[in-house]
């Protein structure tokens, strides 16, 4: 299916990535940085929803980002938390239905009882799938669905990659066009490791609570010249 964009761009993963850089150099605390990013996230969801993309994957907290300053992760929670409770009449307005990808069973009561409430809510919604990635690892997601896969199989030789893809965190959701990410940074950061082997990579230097609705439409921009092989000949 052809989004309003012109192309086949069913699902956009973004690597939210810059946001204690872009405090740091305006002598900021790194919490600022966080905070200053809730508008990119506010214009992707509407690009998205004006271009008629059905899934945004956005990377908003990883399994490694446990080993930050507790200070700066209870503040990342509090700030979930307020983003869900701030956002979430706009979003149900706007037919969003939100989602989480990851280990949600990391997250303290509160946030993950907010997000809980919020998915419920949104559940019936038709619109843009927003998922966000709350202590999500590729590699964490990867064993758990092999733990998944071998408790349901005789023979290791019996897996296959169906299989794989079916046991994933999210197997209803396609894999990613198109990955994004901001910064200048150009790793995946164990982000989708499994979704992302036919993904297009795009990165681009702006630090993320600067990458609006113009940066995020030049980023697909450059999506759009691209010509997708997947492995095969051109």
């Amino acid at each position: 299916m052809k989004s309003d964009f012109g192309v086949n761009l069913r699902h956009i993963a973004i690597i939210m990535d810059g946001n204690g850089r872009w405090a740091r150099k305006r002598g900021l605390p790194r919490i600022k940085g966080h905070s200053a990013a809730e508008k990119s996230i506010h214009d992707a969801v509407e690009v998205c929803g004006e271009l008629g993309v059905e899934y945004l994957t956005l990377y908003a907290f990883s399994t490694e980002n446990w080993s930050r300053p507790k200070a700066e992760v209870s503040f990342i929670m509090k700030l979930l938390s307020r983003f869900i409770k701030g956002n979430i009449d706009e979003l149900d307005r706007k037919n969003v239905k939100l989602r989480t990808t990851g280990r949600l069973g990391d997250i303290p009561d509160g946030p993950r009882q907010d997000l809980e409430l919020a998915m419920e809510r949104t559940s019936g919604n038709t619109g843009l799938n927003l998922i966000l990635a709350l202590s999500y690892g590729g590699r964490a997601e990867l064993r758990d669905a092999f733990v998944k896969i071998a408790d349901n199989i005789a023979a290791s030789s019996d897996i296959t990659e169906e299989m794989i893809s079916a046991a994933m965190y999210n197997s209803d959701v396609p894999d990613p066009d198109v990955i994004i990410r901001t910064s200048g940074e150009q790793r995946l950061s164990n982000f989708l490791l499994w979704q992302s082997a036919y993904s297009e990579l795009v990165f681009t230097p702006i630090l993320w609570p600067d990458f609006h609705a113009e940066q995020l439409r030049n980023a697909l921009e450059e999506y759009r010249t691209r010509k997708r092989r997947f492995g095969g000949l051109e």
